[in-house]
């Protein structure tokens, strides 16, 4: 076998995957003894940021098997957490969308003004952009 042909298990599921709407997405990178970088770039909802593009950098990530857990910086107030699994999806090639699915619970952390944080929780299947494309564009309205 090559040296580093599947030096690091699970980088086969680093990629981008979609995010809550369109034109959002979540960058995996599976790095070794199973740790997760990345960032989920997203909409900005507030009155400040309100269609603009956030980063959320990933403060901790873990692959454990097909287990994975990530959790987001805070950016304007916000921070992400998901706990889930990474499971393959319908797509029948790496170069077809949800090849990989990211399933579970992701939960949405919101600081206000006033330090008041609030969680929203919601089940999410996260599905692979085809290997070799850039995020699909949000469509102009």
């Amino acid at each position: 076998m090559l040296a580093g042909a599947q030096a690091t298990p699970g980088a086969d599921f680093s990629g981008m995957y979609s995010f809550l709407r369109d034109g959002e997405f979540v960058q995996v990178t599976v790095e070794e003894q199973g740790r997760v970088t990345g960032f989920v770039s997203r909409y900005g909802d507030s009155e400040s940021d309100r269609g603009v593009f956030l980063d959320h950098f990933f403060k901790s990530g873990k692959l454990d098997g097909n287990r994975l857990a990530f959790t987001t910086e805070t950016v304007h107030g916000v921070s992400f957490e998901f706990r889930g699994t990474v499971e393959r999806g319908e797509g029948k090639s790496r170069s077809d969308e949800a090849y990989y699915v990211l399933k579970g619970t992701l939960i949405e952390n919101t600081t206000d003004e006033a330090k008041k944080t609030s969680s929203r929780s919601r089940e999410v299947a996260l599905k692979s952009f085809p290997q070799d494309a850039s995020p699909p564009q949000a469509e102009k309205k």
